[in-house]
């Protein structure tokens, strides 16, 4: 893309930027007196698009939006693949436990990946493995064979994980954009860390979290096995000498405040990229910051709808980009 075309988009974006959510708006979510209220905020602020309330559709509508705006300002979408890798993934596995229990609804899919979910249903129904990307080509017949054989789904869930993993910090360390191999890098290694953590919590053994974790250059992953397999109070050690250490903190408070520090340590790496005018950076970190504010939305709305308190609620909310 030439360079006048990227300062024509990150202008766009910048105008955009304008319309995301701010931490005082996430004020009056919380601030809502019930579920209902929260969600007119949300419509009244232009989410959605009036067909369909429901906070599925309200969500995969913005979600919809922003795919939509990256696409109208760049002729190739490829390099930003690597945000809906997860989603493929996902379906990889919804597939194959659609295939072993002839599941016929469409509903268990994300639509939003960057391969048809019935493509990947059709590769695994007829063991025509070539239909997929050839990165998934040989996961998928290891995830079928896995669960024809051992009928474990859990197994399978833990293979196709790391395979996502493995795809999603591939495709960074070969993107020229370094925000791009910045969240490679950061969604792997938190990955990791919350894989291990909830292995010492429930007793994994070295041989699973060989299964699970995926290589990073962040974390030595030998060294983090051994934490794991000695308990809670060895992980934290670990991370402690690492440069995720001021996670620690909020790991001991909870699990849901880590994963909540793991996507704030995401927000706040790619702020910079506010200052980058040339490059696909701000596009990229506009896509991540959509994505975290829908994520933040789903916490609120499935607070607010299962009466939670709202410091609880508050807790797990994350921080905006703007």
């Amino acid at each position: 893309m030439a360079e006048k075309n990227y300062i024509y988009a990150v202008a766009r974006i910048r105008t955009k930027e304008l319309s995301l959510l701010t931490a005082s708006y996430l004020e009056q979510l919380l601030g809502a007196k019930s579920y209902k209220e929260c969600l007119q905020l949300l419509i009244d602020k232009g989410w959605g698009d009036g067909t369909d309330n429901s906070p599925e559709h309200i969500l995969a509508v913005e979600r919809q939006k922003t795919w939509d705006l990256i696409a109208d300002m760049v002729d190739d979408m490829s390099p930003f693949d690597v945000f809906l890798y997860a989603n493929d993934y996902h379906n990889l596995k919804a597939a194959i436990k659609a295939v072993y229990t002839n599941d016929k609804r469409e509903d268990i899919y994300i639509k939003s990946g960057t391969i048809d979910p019935a493509l990947i249903y059709k590769a695994i129904a007829e063991k025509n493995y070539d239909l997929l990307p050839e990165r998934m080509q040989s996961i998928a017949k290891e995830g079928l064979d896995t669960l024809l054989h051992t009928r474990d789904g859990q197994l399978l869930d833990v293979i196709v994980d790391k395979a996502a993993l493995d795809a999603i910090y591939a495709a960074g360390s070969a993107a020229k954009n370094p925000i791009i191999s910045l969240y490679g890098e950061l969604t792997v290694a938190t990955a990791d860390l919350k894989v291990a953590v909830r292995a010492a919590k429930t007793g994994k053994d070295r041989k699973f979290l060989d299964r699970a974790l995926a290589e990073c250059k962040t974390l030595d992953l030998s060294k983090l096995k051994d934490a794991a397999t000695e308990g809670f109070d060895a992980i934290c050690d670990y991370i402690e000498n690492t440069k995720y250490s001021d996670g620690v903190e909020e790991l001991r408070k909870s699990m849901s405040a880590f994963e909540r520090w793991g996507d704030n340590l995401l927000i706040r790496a790619i702020q910079p990229e506010i200052r980058h005018p040339f490059t696909i950076g701000p596009l990229a970190a506009y896509i991540l910051a959509r994505e975290n504010e829908i994520k933040t939305v789903r916490i609120v709305l499935s607070g607010k709808i299962n009466d939670l308190p709202d410091d609880s609620i508050r807790e797990r909310v994350r921080e905006m980009y703007v």
